[in-house]
């Protein structure tokens, strides 16, 4: 299968296009499309975090679980949906942390390309979801390939920080040697999370450690 992927990340995951598991994925994705469900995100976006922020440029981790299943809304990128569409709940909460933790004012701009292009992956576990319907790919094997993906930054890079919010995301810290990389981690920031997340300074803390790295800090305001 000809996977559209950044290069980097292509040389980095070859082994997994040819297992069993990813063909069989890529068989289901067919047949679901040849029998008309709605898949989001479109094709052409499935890798969009992997295309905005290669393997080398990696700095910080954003996990989440799956895409948005409703229309217009799912780009490819965890958390992140287009310009000209209302932030969800779930985002809207993380824009008030940064606002707190960092003494800023958001624009509301719901489009996170600017955080990926600074070297924050915003990565689902699992990349596509059948419209409508939360979840409905999370067995097909999308996490086997993206704990590669995580994997691998764990193996071949130093100093990432890893920003965990939910108990799905703090079940990937098995994949982090944490004797190189920070993991942080926080309630979801899901409105029934109960403002859970509120005060965990994620956004402040991880620039204090990539600027004690000696790398740029992100410019988290958008």
């Amino acid at each position: 299968m000809n996977v559209q992927i950044e290069n980097s990340w292509k040389e980095v995951l070859r082994d997994e296009f040819d297992k069993p598991y990813f063909e069989r994925l890529v068989a289901f994705l067919h047949a679901e499309k040849a029998a008309g469900k709605v898949i989001y995100p479109p094709g052409g976006r499935i890798f969009k975090a992997f295309e905005l922020t290669p393997f080398d440029a990696v700095k910080v981790v954003i996990l989440g679980q799956d895409p948005y299943h409703n229309p217009g809304q799912a780009m490819g990128l965890s958390f992140s949906v287009p310009d000209g569409v209302p932030a969800p709940p779930s985002l809207k909460n993380i824009f008030r942390e940064i606002e707190n933790d960092l003494g800023i004012r958001m624009s509301g701009r719901p489009n996170l390309e600017p955080w990926a292009r600074q070297g924050v992956l915003l990565l689902n576990a699992i990349l596509t979801v059948q419209g409508g319907m939360a979840a409905s790919h999370s067995r097909i094997g999308w996490q086997e390939f993206t704990d590669a993906a995580i994997r691998a930054l764990s193996e071949r890079r130093d100093g990432l920080v890893f920003l965990l919010w939910g108990n799905f995301a703090r079940s990937k810290r098995a994949l982090i040697d944490t004797s190189r990389h920070t993991v942080l981690e926080a309630a979801h920031p899901s409105p029934l999370a109960g403002g859970a997340f509120f005060g965990c300074r994620h956004f402040s803390k991880t620039n204090e450690i990539l600027l004690n790295a000696g790398k740029t800090p992100i410019e988290w305001k958008l």
